[in-house]
C-alpha cells in the first residue's frame, strides 16, 4: 500500500472508529420505495447509518428489518430513536431529533428513553445525551458526528466568512425552481466554489468527515472528469439549480442546523410517527457487525437488500470479503430477493466478476443479477442528495 493511502486510510479508520459518523442518512429512501416495492411478506437487511430510512421503511409495514452497522454509535443512535418513539410524545420526539435540540433532553433521556436502551447503548448516551440539550457553540445534534463537524464548518463559512446566510435564507425559501437558480447563480456559486473551498472539497480527512473512504475516492477519480472536487461542485450545483429544494430535507438540515415540519423525514411527520408507535417500530432489529458476519449469523431468508455503498469500501483491499459475502448474501437469498447499492463511481466494475455459487453451479455474479437499469437511472436523476455517481437495482435470479 502506497504511503498516501496508508495515512489516508488511517485518517478515515480513526474517524470511523471512534466518532458516531452519520447523525442523518444521506440516502434518498424516497427513490428506493420505489425500487424496493416493499409488502408485508418482506424481510430487509440494511445498513444502519442514522437510522433515518430503517423508519422510512417501517412506516410501509414490512415484516422485519435488520438495520446491520459495524460502529456501534450508530445503531445506538437508531436505537435511541426507536426508545423516542416508544415512550416520548410527538412534541418532544420532534424536538429532539427534528429541531436538533431539547432543553430537556436530559430529563427525557433519563426518565423515558434510558430504560429502554441496550447495555451498550445505554453507557454511549450516558456520555453523549448532551448533544441535544442545545446548549455551547454548536446549538443542535446535526452539528455533532462527523459529518455534522463538516456541517458546522459549513455554517460557519456561510455565516461569518462568506457572509451569505441572508442569500441562504432567500434560497430556502425560494418557491420556484427558476428562482433557485438565479440565486444560486448570481449570490451563492462564487462564494462557495473559490479555490480554497475546491482545495477543501478535495481533501481526504474532509471527505473521511463525510464518510468518504479513499477506495470510494478513487472510484470516483477514474470515472469522473475533474476528478473528487469537481464532482461534489457539480452534484451541489444539481441540487441546488436543477431540483425543487422545498422537500430537499437533506441538504437543508446541514444548511441550518434542523428540519422543519414539512420539510423532514418520514418518520418525523406526526401520522408516520403514529404509525411507528403504533407497532411498525417493533419490527426493526439492529445488529452491530459487519454484514458479512450478520449474513453467516442465521439461516433466515431476506428477499430485500439495501447495500448503500459499502461495497466501494471494500473495491481495493478487501476483495475476499467481497467475494464472502456476495455469497453469503446468495445463501440467505429468498426466491424473490432485490438487492439496492449505490456506488461513487459513475459505473461498478467490481460486482459482476465475483464467483457465485447457486444450487451447485457457479458463474459469475453478473449472470446471477438482473439489472433494472431503466428504473435505475430514472430514479438516480431524482436523487434528493445527488453525491452518488451511480445507482443499481438488480434481482437475485435461481439457476
Amino acid at each position: 500500500m502506497k504511503l498516501g493511502d496508508w495515512i489516508s486510510n488511517f485518517c478515515f479508520q480513526w474517524v470511523h472508529g471512534h466518532n458516531l459518523v452519520y447523525n442523518t442518512c444521506w440516502e434518498d429512501p424516497r427513490l428506493d420505495r420505489q425500487a424496493l416495492n416493499l409488502g408485508p411478506n418482506d424481510t430487509l437487511a440494511m445498513i444502519t447509518s442514522a437510522g433515518c430510512n430503517a423508519l422510512d421503511y417501517a412506516c410501509l409495514g414490512p415484516k422485519k428489518i435488520y438495520a446491520i452497522d459495524m460502529n456501534h454509535r450508530q445503531n445506538a443512535l437508531l436505537e435511541l430513536k426507536i426508545a423516542g418513539i416508544r415512550t416520548l410524545e410527538f412534541d418532544d420526539f420532534f424536538a429532539m431529533f427534528g429541531d436538533g435540540a431539547a432543553k430537556n433532553a436530559d430529563e427525557l433521556y433519563r426518565t423515558a428513553l434510558r430504560p429502554e436502551l441496550g447495555p451498550r447503548s445505554r453507557r454511549y448516551w450516558d456520555r453523549h445525551i448532551g448533544v441535544f440539550a442545545g446548549r455551547g457553540p454548536r446549538p443542535s445534534f446535526y452539528f455533532f458526528g462527523a459529518s455534522g463537524v463538516l456541517a458546522y464548518g459549513i455554517n460557519v463559512y456561510i455565516n461569518r466568512i462568506a457572509k451569505v446566510r441572508s442569500a441562504m435564507e432567500d434560497f430556502l425559501n425560494a418557491k420556484s425552481l427558476a428562482d433557485q437558480q438565479k440565486i444560486y447563480s448570481n449570490q451563492l456559486h462564487e462564494v462557495f466554489w473559490t479555490e480554497f473551498m475546491k482545495w477543501v472539497a478535495g481533501r481526504d480527512l474532509t471527505l473521511s468527515l463525510m464518510g468518504v473512504p479513499r477506495a470510494q475516492r478513487q472510484q470516483v477519480d477514474k470515472t469522473y472528469p475533474g476528478g473528487i472536487a469537481k464532482f461534489i461542485e457539480d452534484s451541489i450545483q444539481a441540487v441546488f439549480t436543477k431540483l425543487p429544494f422545498q422537500d430537499n430535507y437533506f441538504w437543508r438540515v446541514y444548511l441550518t442546523g434542523s428540519y422543519s415540519r414539512e420539510c423532514c423525514p418520514e418518520y418525523l411527520k406526526e401520522e408516520n410517527f403514529a404509525k411507528l408507535k403504533g407497532g411498525l417500530v417493533d419490527r426493526v432489529e439492529t445488529y452491530t457487525g459487519s454484514v458479512l458476519r450478520f449474513l453467516n449469523s442465521g439461516d433466515e431468508k431476506i428477499s430485500r437488500f439495501v447495500l448503500l455503498d459499502h461495497m466501494d469500501w471494500l473495491s481495493t483491499h478487501r476483495q475476499p470479503i467481497l467475494r464472502h459475502q456476495w455469497q453469503a448474501l446468495s445463501d440467505r437469498a429468498d426466491e424473490h430477493t432485490r438487492i439496492l447499492f449505490r456506488s461513487g463511481g459513475l459505473t461498478v466494475d467490481y460486482v459482476d466478476p465475483i464467483p457465485v455459487r447457486r444450487e451447485g453451479v457457479t458463474r459469475p455474479l453478473g449472470e446471477w443479477l438482473k439489472y433494472d437499469r431503466t428504473l435505475a437511472s430514472q430514479l438516480h436523476e431524482q436523487d434528493r442528495v445527488h453525491t452518488y455517481g451511480s445507482f443499481y437495482i438488480a434481482d437475485l435470479n435461481a439457476a
